[in-house]
């Protein structure tokens, strides 16, 4: 119990903002709904709340669906019940799902994470802050430079190289990013490293050179390494609201990706958009960033999710 509430309260943090423009605040869902009476002006109100954290418009009309419906029917009668169908109704849309990262069978070794995303999202970040969790767990890492395209992306992985005390393969400014993937195969399986973690250039999902770029990396790595990338993350920056999910659509079309990575959580008033992912894809949320340091990465658990969200102010 005490790891689910360390979990909860990460959570808290990086939902804050959510907390309090949606939930907490003057105006927030649990004060309009604590100890009222429920009518079709306050379900309507609920509705806007939720589009209002980008919650989805399918799934928020699917919640508010429900709740009408036990309200017309009776069944619900004051907004405290609300409040307790929202958490139940939130927490069910996430599946029983494998949400760990996924790594080379035991015995084998390096585990290839590929990290994609466009430019902006947070990527690099995120690659120090998994990079920092996978050494907590005392595994060794090497990082794979295959933005080749801008000088400033090799500097700013190398400086996060330098603070967590692991390697990087770089190569020539402009250079093929392909080469640099097989280079850094080719390093990580010479030093018997536990994990390769590759960056990319951030491209726009509408770039088709760029993309294509992507699949070659990933043809690279496959023929260097059986059975990998073992994971491709899509970093997503949840600060963009709706243009996260356009995203998360096409990403997942074009790079096989296999897991989402959603950076900046502690920067926006939409939490929500957590639930809008999973409405327009299956591809499960692994990692949300809730802060500026490498520490600052929380496993995904929806359960945890919920419970922060709908949490009373401190």
């Amino acid at each position: 119990m005490s790891f689910f509430r360390n979990i909860v309260d990460k959570f808290k943090q990086g939902l804050q903002k959510t907390r309090e423009a949606v939930v907490t605040g003057v105006q927030g869902l649990r004060n309009i709904l604590t100890g009222r009476k429920l009518d079709e002006e306050l379900i309507n109100e609920i509705e806007r709340r939720l589009l209002q954290a980008d919650v989805g418009v399918k799934t928020t009309a699917k919640l508010i669906d429900g709740l009408r419906a036990d309200f017309r029917s009776g069944t619900m009668e004051n907004g405290d019940q609300a409040l307790e169908y929202l958490k139940r109704e939130i927490a069910a849309l996430w599946p029983a799902q494998d949400r760990s990262l996924r790594l080379a069978p035991a015995g084998e070794r390096p585990s290839v994470i590929l990290m994609t995303g466009v430019n902006g999202v947070g990527k690099t970040t995120s690659i120090a802050k998994l990079c920092a969790q996978l050494r907590k767990e005392n595994k060794t890492v090497l990082l794979g430079a295959c933005d080749t395209f801008r000088a400033g992306a090799v500097a700013q992985l190398e400086t996060w190289a330098n603070r967590l005390g692991v390697e990087v393969v770089k190569g020539q400014q402009g250079g093929d990013p392909a080469a640099v993937a097989f280079d850094a195969c080719s390093a990580a399986k010479s030093r018997n490293v536990d994990v390769l973690i590759l960056d990319t250039a951030g491209r726009l999902q509408t770039q088709d050179p760029l993309m294509r770029q992507l699949t070659k990396i990933r043809s690279v790595i496959q023929k260097q390494i059986p059975g990998a990338p073992h994971e491709v993350l899509l970093v997503l920056d949840a600060t963009s609201g709706q243009n996260a999910l356009r995203q998360a659509e096409e990403f997942s079309k074009a790079a096989g990706v296999t897991g989402i990575f959603l950076a900046k959580l502690d920067g926006t008033a939409k939490g929500g958009i957590v639930i809008a992912v999973r409405e327009v894809t299956d591809i499960p949320v692994k990692f949300v960033g809730v802060g500026e340091t490498p520490e600052d990465v929380q496993a995904f658990e929806p359960g945890a999710f919920v419970e922060a969200l709908f949490a009373g102010a401190e």
